[in-house]
């Protein structure tokens, strides 16, 4: 069979690598004789030029008809999408992340550098830790983030470094600048990081402990998961701060509280239910 080459959302094109639709369906925890069907359904409707937002729906579509659950966990970073979509800020995501790890979190904090002040994304810290984190959201058409968005960042942390020679700031603590993304860095932003000790956090960096990892360790999957709800009552969820799956399934009457139609709160617990399973 002739390579067919896929058109990805940047209006790029790379070969279709089964290897990485497999890999994918691994990680939403399908079992293999889904996985195994799954790639035979994209393989018949696949053609030179396909995009990958239908080889997606065709999986998704596939998943679904097995699965709830693994269909959910497959769609997580359409999910992380639909976050930016709403008026739900990934800032809050990422706090709750950090939250779930043992840190204590504030969004939206003003700091005093050297030169000038700094509104920083998160500030994030433990007993051994003082974090200051920036959250880089990227549209499904932004492929990559750049050096250009480390260099920032580092050049805001040293500002705000240099101000806390004063003994403002604990000095017990470990003082770091974290850039996260949900979608992935550059080479050379992944090198520039690891040179200067700026904390990298993307989609899959690094490898294994990356934020989709790190959603499937803490059970966090967002709401935006759920195919049951509509975009509009995403939003509207999200609006009452009820960010994931696992506050439905421990409480589903969160929904009647948001407004969502009495008629489609048990269908939709279920399936919450069953992503957080």
């Amino acid at each position: 069979m002739a390579p067919v080459h896929v058109t990805k959302y940047s209006g790029n094109t790379e070969t279709y690598d089964e290897s990485k639709l497999r890999q994918s369906l691994q990680s939403a925890g399908a079992p293999e004789h889904q996985i195994d069907e799954t790639v035979n359904r994209v393989q018949g409707i696949l053609y030179d030029g396909i995009s990958t937002e239908d080889i997606y729906k065709e999986a998704f579509k596939s998943l679904r008809s097995f699965s709830k659950r693994s269909a959910g966990r497959y769609r997580l970073k359409e999910a992380l999408f639909e976050l930016g979509d709403s008026e739900f800020p990934f800032e809050s995501f990422i706090a709750e992340l950090l939250s779930r790890l043992g840190y204590e979190t504030e969004l939206g904090v003003t700091v005093l550098g050297n030169c000038i002040t700094h509104d920083i994304d998160v500030i994030a810290q433990n007993d051994d830790a003082y974090l200051l984190v920036e959250c880089k959201f990227c549209t499904r058409d932004e492929q990559r983030c750049n050096v250009n968005v480390p260099l920032y960042v580092q050049s805001r942390f040293q500002d705000v470094k240099q101000n806390w020679s004063d003994g403002t700031e604990p000095a017990e603590k470990i003082h770091k600048a974290w850039l996260v993304t949900n979608s992935r860095f550059t080479y050379d932003a992944e090198e520039y990081g690891n040179c200067i000790g700026l904390k990298l956090l993307s989609w899959d960096y690094p490898r294994k402990k990356g934020v989709k990892d790190l959603v499937d360790y803490l059970n966090l999957y967002p709401v935006t998961c759920l195919s049951t709800l509509t975009k509009e009552e995403k939003y509207q969820i999200l609006n009452q701060d009820i960010i994931f799956c696992t506050q439905i399934a421990d409480d589903k009457t969160c929904l009647e509280t948001a407004g969502i139609n009495p008629r489609q709160i048990n269908r939709i617990a279920r399936e919450a239910e069953e992503i957080s399973r």
